[in-house]
This record gives C-alpha cells, structure tokens and sequence, in this order.
C-alpha cells in the first residue's frame, strides 16, 4: 500500500432509505482497522463500496492518492475474506487457494510456491488435495483467508469472517489474522459488530450507527474516553444515569456537579461497572464520590470478580467487585454504589459528551 486510504464524504443510500451519511476516514499503511457497530449501521456497505462491488451515490475513495472509485473489482488489487467462507465447492484446497493467482496471470512455478507459502501460512500444510466439504468451518476460513492473502493485496478487506465459528475458534482465529496482516504488513479493515473482537485485534476502531462514523480511535481511546453516547453504550457496558442539569450544575448522590460547558436540560452522567463500588450497610463512605442507595438485585460471583446489581431510585446500576471477599452481599440486601466523582462522564440529550467538574 504505498499511502493512506482516504474515504472522502461516502454517502449510499437504498430505495429513499439512507444508510451512509457522508463518511470521511482515513486508513494509513500496515494499519489493522475496525468498522464496528450493529446491524444496519452501514459498515458492511461501506465495506463493499471499498471492495468495488457497490458503487457510492457521492464522495470519492482514493488509494495512495490514486482514485479507487472509478476502477472496476478486479483492478483494485484487494483482497476480500468473506462471512461464509466463500470457497469453491468442486476445487481442491489448492485450487481454491491458487484462483486469484490465476486470473491474475502469475507463472504456473510462482503460483505453486505461493500457494504452498500460503498453506503454511494458516496452518494447512499438507491438506492442499482436500475438497471444502472434507474440512471443518474454521479450516474452511484459513482456505478463504490464504486465497486473499498470497495474491499480496494493496489492501486487505475482512467482512465479519469469525461470525458462523464457535466461540474458542473466534479467539484463536481472530490472533492468527492479526498475526498474518502484521507478517505482510498489508492494510486491513475489518467489519465486526463484536466489540470484544474489535478491541482485542484493532489498531483503530471506527464505531459506527445509523449510517455515520460516531468516534474514531485507538481501542484504548474508545473503551476509557468515549466522546459520544452510542460508543460510551456500544463498547462494553456503562452505567447511565438521568440527572438533569440547571444552570449548568447537577446533583448526584450527595455531590454537586457542574458542566463547564452546556447548561440547563436532560443530562445523562455514566460510569463503567469496574469504577463502581459497593458498600454494605453500616459501612463509610469514602469522600469525593456520589453514594446512592439501593438493593442488591442480583450477584454473580466469577471467581477473578463478582458483578452486583443494585436497584436504586435512578434505575439498575451494576459495580464489578474486583474482591468479591472484601465485602458480603446477598440478594435483598441494602447495600450503596458509590461512584468517584473522577470517574463520571456526561452526555448531552443530542448525544455529545460534556466536560465534568466538581
């Protein structure tokens, strides 16, 4: 890939419905990029208006500064692994492997070592004979796998390729891709609606909803500094709370709030569950948190950490107990979530995140 992947206000629609709102990404050279989000958010289409099989109602898709768009397929130099495999029933594990290579016109000798390289690559050596139905789901991916990647792309697309394998074989395919797309150091993004997935594999993450590109950034950026309401809820899970605010300040749980920008209406303030503690009755509580009362609902201890739902005047908030021996709950128990002030995060009605302060 010899620059950037530029997407420049991509927009599709279908019969009159909407499903790409103006998109703009930029995807650098060697990078492992994720289109996250659930189904009908757009990525996929986008996906497919990369890959040449869907063409964009408006904008532009450029490579290294060349137009993208404006090429059929088959001149993309992209390779694309697919949710069902998509390997040809009636050829070999081999030919399979060898198609692209072939219509690409490569000498019979190099189609050979490339196909051998690319049987070892994933893990295949030695079953280049069989045929897709004498091979499981997961063997069935590497093949499709291979095939995209010793054609030697500019560019690697993945549409939900782990979706239809068992969860064990997700994970350990999942770090064989990542570990692949390093090797070649070939640009990849990937379509997913697991977040887990996405987190784990990414370099970048874009979340996307309704057709528009929320946040982009590292997995790190995403999970600990979400700077919208749908990737604060979509990636992993938070706690929401409505407190609305007057005159720019909040009341919550005996603290005073205020937003240093933004002033009265619906604010929702949110907390990840591992931020969130749990008190028993009768025990203190530490200063500079919000304490609100409740019930225990429900608790599930995991060994390495418990989760504790507690039913309290602002809805169900869960904590996750990283000590679940430090303190005794049961089912119907009082007990309090105590939120430090630090952790709190605020969002606007319109979905916008707002600055916190005490």
């Amino acid at each position: 890939m010899a620059g950037p992947l530029k997407i420049d206000g991509v927009a599709k629609g279908f019969g009159g419905v909407t499903v790409l709102r103006g998109v703009d990404l930029t995807i650098e050279p060697g990078e492992f990029f994720t289109l996250l989000g659930p189904s009908g958010c757009g990525k996929t289409t986008l996906l497919r208006i990369i890959a040449g099989f869907l063409s964009a109602d408006s904008g532009t898709v450029t490579l290294g500064g060349e137009r993208l768009d404006t090429k059929p397929a088959h001149q993309r130099d992209i390779g694309m692994v697919f949710q069902d495999y998509a390997v040809f029933p009636h050829l070999t594990v081999a030919d399979n492997i060898a198609f692209g290579l072939k219509t690409r016109g490569v000498p019979k000798d190099e189609i050979a070592a490339r196909v051998a390289e690319g049987l070892k690559m994933v893990r295949l050596d030695g079953l280049g004979g069989r045929y897709p139905a004498e091979m499981s789901g997961g063997q069935q991916q590497r093949v499709g796998i291979a095939r995209a990647m010793v054609i030697r792309p500019k560019l690697l697309l993945l549409d939900e390729p782990l979706s239809n394998l068992d969860a064990k074989l997700r994970v350990e395919l999942r770090d064989d891709i990542r570990a692949l797309q390093k090797k070649l150091g070939v640009a990849a993004i990937y379509v997913t609606h697991d977040q887990e997935e996405a987190l784990a594999i990414s370099d970048r993450i874009c979340v996307m909803h309704g057709g528009v590109a929320e946040q982009t950034g590292t997995p790190v950026e995403i999970y600990r500094n979400p700077q919208r309401r749908f990737p604060a809820g979509f990636v992993g899970t938070m706690n929401f709370i409505p407190c609305p605010a007057t005159g720019g300040a909040l009341a919550l749980g005996g603290q005073s709030l205020r937003l240093t920008r933004g002033g009265d209406g619906p604010i929702e303030v949110a907390i990840r569950p591992e931020h969130v503690g749990v008190l028993a009755g009768g025990m203190a509580a530490p200063a500079g948190a919000a304490v609100i009362a409740g019930t225990v609902v429900r608790y599930t201890y995991l060994g390495t950490h418990a989760l504790c739902v507690l039913a309290t005047g602002h809805g169900e908030m869960t904590a996750q107990i990283k000590d679940p021996g430090a303190v005794q709950l049961s089912e119907g128990a009082p007990a309090s979530a105590v939120l430090p002030c630090d952790r709190l995060m605020a969002f606007a009605a319109t979905g916008e995140r707002l600055d916190l302060a005490r």
